[in-house]
């Protein structure tokens, strides 16, 4: 099936792209930045997974809660209050 495209803004994209990624023509450059794009989408982190391994490494290096811990007093503490 063949791939038409009307519109002269993508067709000028597919030009460029096809002459600086040397691409033997147009349907090549853009079969080829299709995968490049698919690839880069499916090998995506979901944001849920990436804030969560940040906050793996918080809590490491953080330590437990203190359910104790007082903020005024430490505030205190370190403006010599």
């Amino acid at each position: 099936m063949a791939l038409y495209i009307r519109d002269d803004t993508v067709d000028d994209l597919a030009s460029e792209l096809q002459k600086l990624s040397k691409a033997p023509n147009k349907t090549e450059a853009v079969r080829r930045a299709l995968q490049h794009e698919l690839d880069r989408i499916r090998q995506e982190v979901p944001l849920r997974e990436r804030v969560a391994k940040i906050q793996e490494k918080f809590r490491a290096r953080m330590g437990s809660k203190k359910p104790n811990f007082d903020m005024k007093r430490f505030t205190d503490e370190m403006w010599e209050l």
